[in-house]
């Protein structure tokens, strides 16, 4: 390795947010969700330190084939389901869970007579509108379910939109649970209720299975910040200043000569840009960490490179350590200051930072 680039995943920490979940909720079981390589740790780093948890979820069968391979024998749930046909003897031959949230899904299990049984979690649509039966159409979907001799189990699952918020204006969750219980009444199935932000912010909401995503990771749903949730960041990236310089008042950095220097300055140059996954996003003043002291990103945000203020860390040098997210510097302020989430910071980490575990 020569660029000095590095996430660090820490496996304990993320052994700790688990433990979280099951304070938070101890009659439930929990889904720890794994999709998108496991928001960016790595799937198979994600379900050995997940290896406490009841099942993974996730939402790409390639995925969840992978952990079966390799082992795994918890029950894994395709939060999407499936897409074709096609993919129904894979779910059954490897034991998979999958979501239903339209006719055409039902359409094809009826066309499968004779399929194996299978394990069916029934989405509502609750107000969310991105996938699953409103409230009205749901016991007719529940009964065509029921009918099939190939489906073994059937959950009831649905998805809040605004857990995180006390009481939004348009779609509250206590509107969403009436509309579940109003949808399900008279179905005695398991229910699969609550994300990250719904476990967190409504305790009052029983959900048999629990699927936390973000805070297993270290991330805020929202409310809070993670730390005030007790979760502990799972993934720091880092790097180091590769250049010094001292630039005059009036002088401009980076493509665009958008930055002006105000007064003498003193910048550094750190290996890290948006082909990382840094965001190009991030305005002057983002935070970041050299030699533990914080300071800011000034200028654009290049492909390989960002540059930051050292104006008042006067011992920082060649080499000093640099922190973009992570111990020290939550990555939910670093999304913030970038308009954008935790979620998709994690999430866009590129193949260019070397992984090391601790």
């Amino acid at each position: 390795m020569s660029r000095p680039l590095i996430a660090y995943i820490d496996i304990a920490a993320m052994q700790h947010n688990l433990s979280v979940v099951r304070k938070e909720a101890p009659r439930s079981s929990i889904w720890a969700v794994v999709k998108a390589n496991g928001y960016g740790h790595g799937l198979e780093r994600c379900a050995r330190a997940f290896i406490e948890a009841d099942g993974y979820a996730l939402t790409e069968i390639e995925a969840a084939v992978h952990l079966r391979d390799l082992g795994y024998k918890k029950p894994i749930l395709l939060l999407e389901g499936f897409f074709s046909e096609h993919e129904l003897p894979v779910i059954a031959h490897y034991d998979l869970e999958f979501a239903v949230h339209s006719e055409e899904q039902i359409a094809m299990l009826e066309s499968k007579v004779g399929a194996p049984r299978l394990k069916v979690h029934l989405k509502m649509n609750t107000g969310m509108n991105r996938l699953g039966f409103k409230p009205d159409q749901y016991r007719a979907a529940y009964d065509r379910l029921k009918a099939l001799q190939s489906v073994q189990s059937i959950s009831l699952m649905t998805h809040m939109a605004n857990a995180e918020i006390a009481a939004h204006p348009q779609l509250a969750v206590a509107e969403q649970m009436r509309r579940f219980e109003e949808g399900a009444k008279g179905m005695d199935e398991p229910r699969s209720l609550s994300n990250s932000a719904t476990l967190l912010l409504h305790p009052e909401i029983f959900s048999n299975w629990v699927r936390p995503g973000i805070m297993l990771y270290g991330g805020t749903p929202g409310g809070k910040t993670a730390e005030a949730f007790g979760v502990k960041p799972a993934m720091t990236l880092t790097s180091e200043l590769i250049q010094i310089l001292d630039i005059d008042k009036g002088e401009a950095i980076g493509y665009g000569s958008q930055y002006v220097a105000p007064h003498p300055m003193r910048i550094g140059v750190v290996a890290c840009g948006y082909a990382d996954g840094y965001p190009r996003s991030a305005p002057e003043g983002t935070p970041i960490l050299v030699d533990g002291i914080r300071t800011r990103l000034v200028g654009r945000v290049s492909m390989d490179m960002i540059t930051v203020d050292l104006t008042s860390i006067p011992d920082a040098h060649f080499g000093s350590a640099i922190v973009l997210w992570g111990d020290g510097l939550p990555i939910d302020e670093v999304a913030e200051a970038a308009g954008t989430v935790g979620y998709e910071l994690m999430c866009a980490l590129s193949l260019r930072p070397h992984i090391v575990e601790r």
